[in-house]
C-alpha cells in the first residue's frame, strides 16, 4: 500500500459537495433558453468559477460567474444579460443545497478509512445546516460523516482568501504539519490562493480541465483523493 501524501484533508463546500440547486435554476433559466438539465447546470458552475477566477473577481463579485454560467447553458446572446441578472438575484446561500453524489461517496470512503477531515467555507452562516440537510456531514458525531470542524466565514468573521480563516480549523489539527494538510476547493483565487498563503497544500477540483497547465495540483473528482491518502481508489 503506498504511503499517504497527506495526513489530513480540509474542504471547501460550494462546488465540492454542494451546488446551486438545478431544480431551482433549471426552470428559472429555461425561460431564457438555457438547458435545464442537471448535467448542464453542473458544467455551468465550473465554467462560472473558472471565469470568476480568470477575472480576479473578489468574493462578493459574481458577475463573471453569472455571465459564464448562462453562456454555458446555451442561453442565446440576446437573452444573456437578463438571464445573468435573474441568476444574480435568485441564487443565494440557501440555494447551494444540491449534493454532488460522487463527492458524498468519496467523503464516506475517506471517513471509513479514518482520514481526519474538516470544512472551511466562505458562507453566510448557513453552511453547517445545509451540509446536514443534504446528508453530507456534521461536526462531531451524528447521522452523517463526522468531521472535526465546520468553519463558516460569516460565523468567524474572516473570509478566504484571507489565510486567517484556516486558523479556526487548524486548531483542531494541531498534531499535523501544515504542509501535510491538503485543502480542496474550486476557486483559484479564494481556495488555492488562501491555502497557499497559510502554508497548506492546495488542490483544485477541476472536473472539466478548465485549468490545464496550472501551477497547482488538480483533480477531476474527489475519489482521486483516496490513493493520495494511501487508500484503494473507488
Amino acid at each position: 500500500m503506498p504511503q499517504p501524501q497527506f495526513d489530513a484533508l480540509l474542504f471547501d463546500v460550494g462546488g465540492i459537495f454542494l451546488l446551486p440547486d438545478p431544480r431551482i435554476l433549471g426552470p428559472l433559466l429555461d425561460e431564457h433558453g438555457g438547458d435545464p438539465s442537471v448535467g448542464a447546470h453542473r458544467r455551468a458552475h465550473y465554467a462560472g468559477m473558472a471565469a470568476k477566477s480568470a477575472a480576479g473577481a473578489a468574493e462578493h463579485d459574481w458577475s463573471p460567474y453569472n455571465d459564464a454560467y448562462v453562456a454555458a447553458l446555451g442561453v442565446p446572446d440576446h437573452e444573456r444579460q437578463l438571464a445573468s441578472y435573474v441568476l444574480e438575484h435568485t441564487r443565494n446561500g440557501w440555494t447551494w443545497r444540491w449534493p454532488i453524489p460522487e463527492s458524498v461517496s468519496a467523503l464516506k470512503a475517506l471517513s471509513a478509512a479514518g482520514v481526519p477531515m474538516g470544512i472551511v467555507s466562505n458562507a453566510s452562516g448557513q453552511i453547517a445546516e445545509l451540509l446536514r440537510r443534504a446528508g453530507v456531514c456534521q461536526a462531531g458525531p451524528g447521522e452523517h460523516v463526522e468531521v472535526r470542524v465546520i468553519v463558516d466565514s460569516h460565523v468567524v468573521g474572516v473570509a478566504k482568501p484571507d489565510p486567517r480563516i484556516f486558523d479556526f480549523a487548524l486548531e483542531h489539527f494541531g498534531e499535523f504539519d501544515l504542509g501535510r494538510i491538503a485543502y480542496v476547493g474550486d476557486s483559484v483565487m479564494m481556495d488555492v490562493g488562501g491555502a497557499r498563503a497559510r502554508g497548506l497544500h492546495p488542490i483544485l477540483l477541476d472536473p472539466h480541465d478548465d485549468h490545464v497547465g496550472a501551477d497547482f495540483q488538480r483533480i477531476r473528482e474527489l475519489g482521486e483523493l483516496l490513493p493520495m491518502m494511501g487508500l484503494a481508489g473507488n
